[in-house]
């Protein structure tokens, strides 16, 4: 077993690295992908140094599994090279996501449609991923009409040179500026590029992903997508208006029974979930779970989760773990 991981110098791949420790999954090589300037360095794995390789001296090696997570024009170009040499690519970035030929996965929710022939996966949008975890059990009880969500999300989602700018700021340091403007101590509704309906790229992603991986067209879905000051989580305010009533107590119950969820929800002790509880974690984590009383079979919940983990290289290895668990590659 040889698995690839192209991107692995960035933030995301580091992650990747770090949980493929964690859950212990088990290869023999590890073929480490970076770009021109990083190929010929090495990084430490497991107390083991492994040098890092070119896209083509990667691809030569034909590994069972490819971990992207290098950006849409990397994955559009090389993906599809892995996967004519038998690779089975497992791409972080947004290049295959909507693509109708291509599987978008959420493992709790969707991985059972996975079969040999799918050689480029598609891992969701990080914000969409911690969502769908929560809205998947409520809606095959309860049957989600329409979802109004806004995020509050980390600065690791746009990479190590946001978090850079971030703490230059903090510092009164003047740098590089990722952002159009100031970061610390200021909130930005702004991820992504604006599109012609006057959402942002980030937004239509939760759309679209969202009903993708929950394969119902009829769920709808409205989001506002925001950036904040914080590093390691994000955060998401959610409004689902069901079909059907529910009880509150039952929807704690369901959520808590469910695996890689953490109900965090007793406001009278001031518990609820916030993106230090996340940091370093897999799990999502729920709560600020109540009726919305402006409207009948409406509930409002606080959903977090740590953006790096279970919103890309958690999710990406659990995909991987499925296929070796069930033979797929």
């Amino acid at each position: 077993m040889k698995i690839a991981v192209v991107g692995a110098t960035g933030l995301v791949g580091g992650e990747i690295l770090k949980v493929l420790k964690e859950r212990n999954f088990k290869f023999d090589d590890l073929i480490p992908v970076a770009s021109a300037k990083s190929v010929g360095s090495t990084i430490e794995f497991n107390g083991k140094k492994y040098t890092v390789r070119s896209m083509d001296e990667a691809i030569a090696l034909k590994p069972e599994i490819a971990i992207f997570s290098a950006g849409g024009g990397t994955s559009l170009e090389h993906a599809p090279r892995f996967a004519a040499v038998g690779t089975t690519v497992i791409d972080n970035s947004s290049a295959w996501r909507m693509d109708a030929t291509k599987k978008l996965v959420v493992p709790e929710i969707n991985a059972h449609t996975l079969t040999k022939a799918d050689k480029i996966i598609a891992n969701p949008n990080c914000s969409t991923i911690q969502m769908v975890v929560i809205l998947n059990p409520l809606h095959k009880k309860y049957k989600i009409k329409r979802v109004v969500v806004s995020t509050y999300q980390s600065v690791t989602g746009t990479g190590k040179k946001a978090v850079d700018q971030m703490m230059n700021e903090r510092a009164g340091i003047e740098g590089e500026m990722v952002y159009p403007y100031k970061i610390d101590m200021n909130v930005l509704p702004h991820i992504d590029v604006f599109l012609e309906n006057g959402y942002t790229k980030e937004e239509m992603k939760m759309v679209h992903e969202t009903t993708k991986i929950m394969g119902d067209e009829s769920v709808l879905v409205t989001a506002t997508t925001v950036r904040v000051p914080v590093m390691g989580g994000h955060s998401e305010s959610v409004n689902i208006e069901f079909e059907h009533d529910f009880d509150l107590d039952q929807i704690r119950k369901m959520l808590a029974a469910e695996e890689g969820v953490i109900v965090k929800d007793n406001p009278s002790e001031k518990l609820y979930p916030m993106p230090s509880d996340s940091h370093g974690r897999d799990e999502v984590w729920v709560g600020r779970i109540r009726r919305d009383f402006s409207q009948k079979n409406t509930v409002n919940m606080w959903i977090v989760a740590d953006n790096l983990r279970k919103g890309a290289a958690t999710n990406a290895i659990q995909i991987a773990e499925y296929l070796v668990k069930n033979n797929l590659v």
